[in-house]
């Protein structure tokens, strides 16, 4: 007999994220509840609370459009590049940071640079990440929870057909992880290793110098993976 699928959990970042809100938006939702009905936690990630994504995207989605927040982003050259500060605000959020607290608290989630440009000294070394103007127009037609928006022509990128009898030692980043692990979206597979959902991948075996990508092994995701499958069986 298989076991009951768990719910998605999600914070209030990428709630913000999926609803064009910021993260203090969400917790001021959350603070008023007894008056909107917005969810009750459905968890907790250290300080962070949790929602069960099917009942806040349920409340969203019930909730009157009049009263949501909506961002059009300025009209850009699509080739232009953007800091992340400067895509932070093409998006609309508030939080100059918010880009790069994406980069840092949910891998795979938003999209990689476009082009790094390495800076400063040998002493002191900087590195500058730049996004594209399409880039971040695609992320925000595909992201999750807001589905396609009117216009849009692009689609979710398709994972790549990774090899399973490849170098075990070999390093692989989170699209050839959720690849291999069927996961149908980066965007899942990183939702699920927050969660907890995927405990031999929470230390990576290595990190890459450039933007702070982890990366596993061949055989240690194939380890998880098999986990995974006994754990469904049970």
């Amino acid at each position: 007999m298989t076991s009951r699928r768990a719910p998605r959990l999600v914070d209030a970042a990428e709630i913000a994220a999926e609803h064009g809100i910021t993260p203090s938006r969400v917790s001021s939702l959350y603070n008023n509840r007894a008056e909107n009905g917005f969810p009750e936690i459905a968890g907790m990630r250290g300080r962070a609370r949790l929602w069960n994504q099917e009942e806040e995207a349920a409340w969203f989605a019930n909730r009157p459009q009049a009263r949501l927040r909506t961002h059009t982003p300025p009209t850009r050259d699509p080739r232009d590049l953007l800091t992340a500060a400067e895509s932070s605000r093409f998006l609309g959020y508030k939080n100059p940071l918010q880009v790069t607290n994406f980069m840092h608290d949910h891998p795979g989630y938003f999209p990689e640079p476009d082009v790094v440009e390495e800076l400063g000294t040998a002493e002191h070394p900087y590195r500058r990440q730049l996004w594209r103007v399409q880039t971040l127009l695609d992320w925000m037609a595909t992201r999750p929870g807001r589905g396609k928006r009117t216009g849009a022509q692009r689609t979710a990128p398709t994972l790549p057909d990774v090899p399973r009898d490849g170098d075990p030692d070999e390093l692989h980043g989170a699209t050839q992880a959720a690849a291999l692990l069927g996961f149908k979206s980066v965007n899942s597979f990183s939702s699920s290793l927050s969660q907890g959902n995927l405990p031999l991948l929470e230390t990576p075996d290595a990190i890459t110098d450039k933007g702070g990508y982890r990366r596993w092994t061949l055989k240690r995701i194939l380890e998880q993976d098999a986990q995974r499958r006994a754990r469904t069986l049970q």
